[in-house]
């Protein structure tokens, strides 16, 4: 991302109890529902229901609500464009996590599955497919070709 050093503080004072209500409004536009938006952000983050609604209410700075959360171990995969930049490609760590969040936020308002970063991607990701039927010994097999994921 180029010059991220004068982003990179308008981002981390930016606050989180007014963009969050913004995505409330750009998923609800699009038939999602809160709790769906809590999903996302409970996944990305580690919070729960409570905790993000302190953060909201304590006016918290995305600094601060990202120095606090636990990212999620499988939050690298999540790959794309969202306002112009490829998430994978950004060099500062704030930016890329407040751009995690929004392009998690865009799929969901979107209709897609976001949930496509869980375990079967992360298989795929590092070229293993279960073999035939998963049982709780599961045999994993090499990849020959990449397909496409579905859920």
């Amino acid at each position: 991302m180029a010059s991220t050093e004068g982003k990179r503080e308008t981002y981390a004072k930016m606050s989180f109890s007014k963009v969050n209500p913004m995505y409330l409004q750009k998923v609800e536009r699009k038939g999602r529902t809160k709790d769906e938006l809590h999903e996302v952000i409970t996944w990305l983050t580690g919070f729960n229901d409570e905790k993000i609604q302190r953060l909201v209410t304590s006016k918290a700075s995305f600094e601060n609500v990202f120095e606090t959360a636990a990212l999620n171990p499988k939050a690298h995969l999540i790959t794309g464009v969202i306002c112009g930049y490829r998430v994978e490609d950004i060099a500062d760590d704030l930016i890329q996590k407040i751009r995690y969040l929004d392009k998690l936020v865009d799929e969901l308002a979107k209709g897609k599955k976001w949930r496509r970063y869980s375990a079967a991607r992360l298989r795929r990701h590092i070229g293993l497919v279960p073999y035939l039927f998963p049982t709780s010994g599961q045999r994993l097999a090499p990849v020959r070709a990449f397909a496409p994921i579905r859920n």
